[in-house]
């Protein structure tokens, strides 16, 4: 199973960590730490969700569940509700 909200489509995504933009404690330049790679990962829950009706559970982020919350609708779906 994929990471991936079943709704908006939303994925981990890639950057790097770096600590001490600009160098170690005064600015010194030599000593400042490496750029390291790093993931964001999506804040995502599993919810059991009612589309017109019928119960199913799904893989949403907490984005989506926001907007669930706040219209009863999200992008293709008119009546959806959070069970």
């Amino acid at each position: 199973m994929s990471y991936i909200c079943e709704i908006c489509g939303k994925t981990n995504s890639i950057g790097r960590s770096q600590q001490h933009k600009r160098g170690v404690a005064g600015k010194r330049w030599k000593n400042r730490a490496q750029e390291t790679p790093r993931s964001f990962k999506i804040n995502l829950q599993k919810k059991t969700v009612k589309v017109d009706g019928v119960e199913k559970q799904v893989k949403v982020c907490a984005n989506c569940i926001k907007r669930i919350k706040k219209f009863n609708a999200i992008k293709g779906y008119s009546n959806i509700t959070i069970v």
